[in-house]
């Protein structure tokens, strides 16, 4: 065993940890240079095996009080008690990133309390933190599981304008649907949820006059996550006998809702959601090229998949009905010299008020 060359007689040194590096030995001492009684210093170690000058942590770390225990994470992440920094009482553990040069972190509890709380270590691969605590009393160690958090950040804006958009309402789900929380966007357009790490959600936003718009989070251990969601104006035009929306187009041979016709029915369920008196009929139509018996089963799919997209949305079945019109009604009657647009502008759906 061999003395290190920065020991003396008169202070003390002592609780080493060393990164994952073998470059860096952190430890506590109350040697001159010392902001308080006891400060977290760090030392290099030369490839050769000998050592550097001690260095303080400084200012952001040490108070006049007292810092110890030190541990150094292999992710870099400094562990340490404190009984200067704001703390629930006596000593604290906190954390610090020394990768950001940020400032120190009280680990909350129940890893601290009132007590003297110290000596943390934590073993990434096994996922298990160590502790020693008073908080019975007596000094005993205690093992925790660390839970990993993370920000979801969201900016909501007007996707017409591009400006933020405060007082829209931002909802946080679970991977299951439930929803976890509820806030109304800042000034900045900006909501803020601290969840778990490695968990799947999704976030809605809902604006009065604007579609509303819902937007997954993947599954991430990262720190921050930030989501610009853009959101569309309500544009309708509403006459005393049909709402006009922009055209809600179908792809060719197909009745699915593509995003863009989405996007448009959204706007229909908006409408329709402040005037619960309104009932729509929806006409939907093909283009011209097909038999007239197939065009007429394929509007008739168009038009059952319109209304029931409405509903799905929440609107009442008995406000919505539709109706499939084949290529009987075209927009542009061109017949067989149609071009792709206008082939395209006759793949439609219209939405007809029967009672107001």
């Amino acid at each position: 065993m061999t003395s290190l060359p920065f020991n003396s007689k008169m202070f003390s040194s002592g609780n080493p940890s060393i990164d994952s590096d073998g470059k860096t030995l952190y430890f506590a001492s109350n040697m001159p240079g010392s902001i308080g009684g006891t400060d977290i210093w760090k030392v290099t170690i030369n490839n050769d095996g000998t050592y550097g000058n001690p260095e303080n942590l400084g200012n952001k770390i040490n108070t006049v009080e007292n810092e110890n225990f030190p541990f150094i994470a292999d992710n870099n992440v400094l562990y340490f008690s404190s009984n200067g920094l704001t703390g629930f009482g006596g000593f604290d553990i906190f954390s610090v990133d020394l990768n950001k040069n940020g400032m120190p972190n009280n680990l909350g509890k129940p890893v601290n309390t009132e007590k003297n709380d110290f000596a943390f270590s934590y073993n990434k691969e096994t996922n298990i933190a160590f502790l020693s605590s008073n908080r019975s009393g007596k000094d005993h160690i205690y093992s925790a599981v660390p839970i990993c958090k993370m920000e979801i950040l969201t900016v909501v804006k007007n996707a017409k304008t591009k400006t933020t958009l405060s007082d829209a309402r931002v909802v946080i789900l679970d991977a299951m649907g439930a929803t976890l929380d509820t806030q109304m966007s800042n000034a900045k357009g900006e909501v803020s949820y601290l969840v778990d790490c490695n968990k799947a959600y999704s976030v809605k936003f809902f604006k009065d006059g604007f579609v509303s718009k819902t937007i997954p989070v993947a599954k991430t251990n990262e720190a921050k996550v930030t989501i610009e969601a853009s959101i569309e104006p309500i544009e309708v035009v509403v006459t005393e006998t049909e709402i006009i929306l922009k055209p809600i187009y179908f792809e060719f041979n197909k009745s699915n809702i593509t995003s863009q016709g989405a996007a448009e029915l959204d706007k229909l369920v908006y409408v329709m959601s402040q005037n619960d008196k309104l009932i729509i009929f929806a006409k939907s139509h093909t283009d011209s090229r097909g038999t007239d018996e197939y065009n007429l089963k394929l509007s008739e799919r168009r038009a059952e998949a319109t209304v029931q997209y409405i509903v799905s949305k929440g609107i009442s079945a008995d406000r919505i009905s539709g109706k499939g019109f084949g290529e009987s009604e075209p927009k542009v009657n061109c017949t067989a010299d149609c071009t792709f647009a206008e082939h395209a502008i006759n793949r439609r759906s219209e939405f007809l008020i029967i009672k107001k």
